[in-house]
């Protein structure tokens, strides 16, 4: 599929997915959120991706946050015609009724950042950020649910909501304080104020800081190191266990979710292989398809307590 604002290209199992809007220093649009949601549902079909890298085009910004071309309507979003045109047909073009009351279910109430945030913590596939330049606003919270952050030295990430008259979004109040500790979260949505890769860096946001010309090829070499000698489908699980797990109010929980899912893995070719391969020192071929042989994830959740 062709794109407008972003572009996807795979070599060799990795998709780098570029936000590409070079005039605005890749702003976030609507636009630009359903590509990217495309692109993730593109990659999660295709076996042939083993992992997906953002990027942003050039090196000034990765995103630049929301666009801002509205004006002081921005953030207004009943008032924005652009964001009316992405309304189903039929669907009122305003979720405020006649006598003020307000309709929380209506679509345009639905957080923009926050839908990409959530198909990225769905991805079954790992997710990488080469964070290439100033990630503010949207541009740094989509970057939270990704499983690793690498950035360039001129990165700097900008949690600039309150700056802005709004709050932050995306689902970085569940995401940051995990990342980085509630202390730190707090510091740096509070005050909005620009935070260098090194203090990213060593607060724990980023993993690892590179020039610009070694960036792209350092989050490649990373997501080959996390998905060359591992089953697909063994590394889809682990990601949706590990990520929610982080919300369990017991570790009862992932007791539960972990005896379902090795038993289900226990009886598929991909264990067999794995452990003749092992014994027979050679690499392995892991055959189970991410596209069709993933387990609805939705099987194990309803699995009993146990005593």
């Amino acid at each position: 599929m062709s794109f407008e604002q972003i572009r996807l290209d795979k070599h060799e199992g990795i998709a780098l997915l570029t936000l590409y809007r070079p005039d605005r220093m890749n702003a976030f649009t609507g636009e630009m959120m359903q590509e990217i949601i495309t692109a993730l549902d593109e990659c999660d079909a295709d076996d042939g991706v083993r992992a997906v890298i953002f990027t942003g085009h050039g090196e000034k910004a990765y995103c630049a946050g929301a666009d801002l071309g509205a004006g002081a309507a921005t953030f207004d979003y009943d008032k924005r015609a652009d964001k009316q045109a992405l309304l189903p047909d039929g669907t009122p073009a305003s979720p405020i009724g006649e006598d003020g009351t307000i309709n929380w279910s209506h679509p345009l109430i639905r957080d923009g950042g926050g839908r990409v945030s959530m198909r990225i913590f769905e991805a079954k596939k790992p997710v990488l950020g080469a964070i290439n330049g100033a990630a503010v606003g949207i541009g740094a919270t989509m970057t939270l649910s990704m499983d690793a952050r690498l950035a360039s030295d001129n990165a700097r990430y900008g949690f600039v909501f309150a700056r802005r008259g709004i709050v932050p979004e995306a689902a970085s109040s569940w995401f940051l304080p995990r990342l980085v500790g509630i202390q730190t979260a707090l510091d740096w949505c509070y005050s909005g104020r620009l935070i260098p890769a090194a203090e990213a860096h060593e607060k724990g946001l980023v993993q690892s800081v590179h020039t610009q010309g070694e960036l792209v090829d350092a989050a490649i070499a990373k997501a080959r190191e996390l998905t060359g000698d591992s089953a697909p489908v063994s590394v889809a699980l682990t990601r949706h266990m590990m990520w929610r797990m982080l919300g369990a109010p017991h570790p009862m929980s992932a007791h539960r979710w972990d005896s379902r899912v090795i038993f289900a893995r226990g009886r598929s070719p991909d264990a067999a292989e794995g452990v003749t391969s092992f014994l027979e020192k050679r690499a392995p071929n892991f055959t189970a398809s991410v596209a069709n042989d993933y387990p609805a994830f939705g099987e194990f959740e309803d699995a009993p307590p146990y005593s």
